[in-house]
């Protein structure tokens, strides 16, 4: 039945139970007892009508569930003549399934949010004019104007010196962050500064927010093994219940007995506590930049043992940095920095680009180059303020200078040396190589405080590379060499020893994120293979959210598992002092719904979790982008 429908029908069930309710005590306060037994009846039946309907069809779907409880009793307490608890049973179990109802639209709204911010068009500049386009009719390439407020409808490059973008709708983060000419903007970002020209990178189905809405849709209609598995409790339960309820009849002759057994049993605890706990831990991974792709991965993710890491992109940053200068003649390194970046704002080459941003984040104007000639994987030349300057390889330098290539490399494992000359002289080098992410160490001892035992790399590069970068970090196991199948392979490996999580963010990784218990994707790139292959993807470039993510899910399921306990452990006790003719039906009827009101109160306190650890990588990050 479609959502908003049901929700409709929930309140027209609440107020006809609780209008027979209310208009039977009436009638019975105004001496008319018959006619207050007609009320009660009148607003039990609608109610009862509608459960049986809807047990009839989950029966039909091979579902037994604790509704047939609620039944049984409401039809027990009808042909027993108690009215009335037949009635507070009524008004109880429809303004049960309303509050259920409420707490897991509450649960969802976080990740509902992110559905209701879809744009449907785009002011696009055409021909000199700007023009609204329907969102479908954006293609790579289209220059479109972001308006202070305005949120970015594709994924893009900013197309003026800066930009201030505000990302918390993604990820959480509460800080804007200031993006240069150039850098990506994720599509479902706020224009949080000025107005400005974004590029359209991709289509807007296959960008970030439209990734993002495809796996909200799928989180939302998923269920966890923690939910099927009080699926079989509840059968557990109703044989319990009935048997108690027939032993009570059996040994007192009273049936009232076995009456106020079944109104004090209860299907709450388990069918709402579960589900509304667990919603709701989607709901507040996705606050923090983790979105989850269901209630089972969730529940997976909260039993993690084991942690596999992919190295580039991942461990890594991904993108060759400078990680050192060495000089040869008269130059500074930052001379040396400047001359080989101010003739790469020419190259597209990724060495080159990391070369110009190490030069302005030191806060270098660079000059434009003049004369520019580049050798396609080799190098540039050029002029620079007069001067002949080559950047390159040591080997294609030292070509273009009629040199000698020097002996002795300066490099270490993994890395990269670019050579600079300037008018025909070896002026230094700069060596390059793809960096650990910060913090990573601090990342794994939280990790391990979270419970998982062992934390390995698998990675397709050569042994010395990953050993040279992991070095200092205390991994249990480095996996070289590996190819694709080779990596799913060391999955299964480990799977042996408890569940597996798998984090990675390239193609070559799709195959071991699906074959993990958890395959978790690093960016939501609407058509990249390891977002569509991963249970949870990570909204923002920082490996530092697995730990809001992986705290959020086992506080979820505690919050789940303490609700289950505590609610059937207090409605058995019910149904035993209602067996010993403690509790009335009416009073049962009562006591019970004292129960379920706090057990989904208990379940929604996975909607106030803050992780310790929440959001620390985010801050630092957006601090230094903002700086």
């Amino acid at each position: 039945m479609n959502p908003l429908r049901l929700d409709r029908l929930n309140i027209a069930l609440l107020a006809i139970a609780g209008l027979g309710l209310v208009s039977g005590l009436a009638l019975l306060l105004g001496g008319q007892p018959h006619l207050a037994t007609l009320a009660w009846t009148a607003g039990v039946a609608p109610v009862l009508a509608a459960l049986v309907v809807e047990i009839v069809r989950s029966l039909a779907k091979g579902d037994v569930g604790l509704d047939i409880v609620a039944a049984l009793s409401m039809s027990a307490a009808l042909l027993v003549g108690e009215t009335l608890a037949a009635a507070v049973v009524a008004l109880m179990y429809s303004g049960g399934t309303f509050l259920e109802s409420f707490a897991e639209g509450r649960a969802r709204r976080e990740m509902t949010d992110l559905l209701s911010r879809v744009p449907r068009t785009a002011t696009r500049k055409r021909g000199g004019a700007l023009e609204d386009a329907p969102l479908d009719e954006i293609e790579p390439g289209d220059l479109l104007l972001i308006r202070q407020g305005d949120i970015a409808p594709v994924d893009g490059t900013v197309e003026n010196d800066r930009a201030m973008i505000d990302q918390s709708a993604l990820t959480g983060e509460s800080m804007p962050v200031r993006l240069e000419r150039g850098q990506e903007v994720m599509s479902g970002s706020t224009n949080a500064g000025d107005v400005f020209d974004l590029r359209a990178s991709r289509r807007a189905t296959n960008s970030t927010y439209a990734g993002i809405v495809r796996l909200v849709e799928a989180a939302q209609q998923s269920k966890a093994p923690m939910a099927r598995l009080a699926d079989r409790y509840s059968l557990l339960f109703l044989a319990v219940t009935l048997a108690l309820a027939t032993a009570a009849w059996w040994f007192t002759g009273d049936p009232i007995r076995a009456v106020a057994v079944l109104v004090v049993a209860t299907p709450c605890p388990l069918i709402l506590a579960v589900p509304v706990a667990l919603v709701a831990g989607l709901s507040r991974a996705a606050h923090f930049g983790v979105l989850i792709k269901g209630a089972k991965p969730l529940e997976s993710l909260a039993r993690i043992r084991t942690l596999i890491l992919d190295k580039t992109g991942t461990l890594t940053d991904g993108r060759p940095q400078v990680v050192s200068i060495h000089t040869l003649g008269a130059l500074t390194e930052d001379e040396v920095l400047s001359f080989a970046a101010a003739l790469d704002q020419a190259s597209k080459h990724p060495i080159a680009q990391a070369i110009v941003a190490a030069a302005r984040a030191r806060g270098a104007v660079l000059p434009l180059p003049e004369q520019i000639v580049e050798t396609a994987g080799d190098g540039v030349t050029g002029i620079i303020n007069g001067r002949r300057v080559v950047v390159g390889g040591a080997g294609f330098v030292a070509s273009q200078i009629d040199a000698a290539e020097p002996e002795g490399a300066i490099r270490d494992a993994g890395s990269v040396v670019v050579a600079l000359a300037v008018d025909g002289k070896l002026m230094g080098h700069l060596v390059m190589a793809d960096a650990l992410r910060a913090g990573i160490a601090d990342l794994l001892a939280g990790l391990r405080r979270l419970g998982i035992r062992r934390i390995l790399l698998a990675t397709g590069d050569r042994r010395a590379v990953a050993e040279a970068v992991t070095a200092g970090l205390r991994l249990d196991a480095i996996r070289a060499d590996l190819t694709p199948d080779e990596k799913v392979g060391v999955v299964l490996a480990e799977r042996a020893n408890g569940p597996v999580m798998m984090v990675g963010d390239g193609v070559n990784d799709a195959p071991a994120l699906a074959a993990a218990d958890i395959g978790v994707a690093m960016g939501a790139r609407g058509a990249a293979a390891s977002a569509e292959a991963a249970d949870v993807v990570l909204l923002v470039d920082q490996l530092g959210r697995l730990l809001p993510g992986i705290d959020i899910a086992q506080r979820s399921r505690r919050i789940a598992l303490e609700s289950v306990v505590v609610g059937i452990g207090l409605s058995i006790l019910g149904m035993v002092a209602a067996a010993l003719g403690y509790l009335t039906p009416v009073q049962g009827a009562l006591l019970q719904e004292l129960i379920d009101v706090a057990v989904i109160l208990n379940a929604l306190r996975a909607l106030r979790i803050v992780p310790e650890q929440a959001g620390r990588p985010a801050s630092a990050a957006a601090e230094a982008s903002s700086g």
